[in-house]
């Protein structure tokens, strides 16, 4: 039982510096992700409205994610912060590739500069490309799995009616609004 425990809690640690923070017990759920995805009406700044915890995003807010075409087919993203203690600005670059050539909306992210190399899943489970986009990622480990979800938007502070939608989506997907928790999206340097 010790070691099981044990496994359980370097697991957690290892799916923290990868992103995903809420362990549940069990596999990831099955949720459907946009099919013909395009990549192209994808890319440009989204704001981070609401999202599970995550450790990298301790204390930070005005937090965005801009994505462009590398040169050789994959995604740069480049998301950045700003701390809300020290008013710092922080940043991290990666790169994101389809998973398949199915058309799915389901990629996988990779960032260079943090300590476990692995790809990470960023599926879209449904975005119109100009109002907002909801990702989801999950990572199982054995006997439990680890989810986040994103919810962006491309405006700074999108109307009721565009959360909405969002929630939305969750709600058909049946995935909880329980761990959402509100980024701070004021009072952020002019762009």
């Amino acid at each position: 039982m010790t070691s099981i425990i044990f496994s359980f809690v370097l697991a957690v640690i290892n799916i923290n510096y990868a992103s995903a923070q809420i362990p549940s017990l069990g596999k990831c759920p099955p949720v459907e992700v946009v099919q013909h995805f395009n990549v192209e009406k994808y890319l440009g700044k989204w704001y981070e409205q609401e999202k599970y915890p995550t450790i990298f995003e301790i204390g930070g807010k005005c937090v965005t994610a801009e994505y462009s075409a590398n040169p050789n087919g994959t995604v740069k993203v480049f998301n950045k912060q700003i701390n809300i203690l020290t008013g710092n600005p922080s940043s991290i670059i990666g790169n994101a590739r389809l998973d398949s050539d199915s058309g799915e909306a389901k990629l996988l992210v990779r960032f260079p500069s943090v300590p476990f190399q692995l790809d990470a899943p960023y599926w879209v489970l449904d975005t119109d490309y100009r109002k907002y986009s909801v990702v989801w990622s999950c990572f199982e480990l054995g006997p439990f799995s680890a989810r986040v979800v994103w919810i962006l938007t491309r405006d700074r502070q999108p109307s009721r009616d565009i959360m909405e939608k969002a929630y939305g989506v969750l709600k058909r997907q049946n995935v909880s609004k329980a761990f959402l928790m509100k980024n701070d999206q004021k009072d952020c340097p002019a762009e």
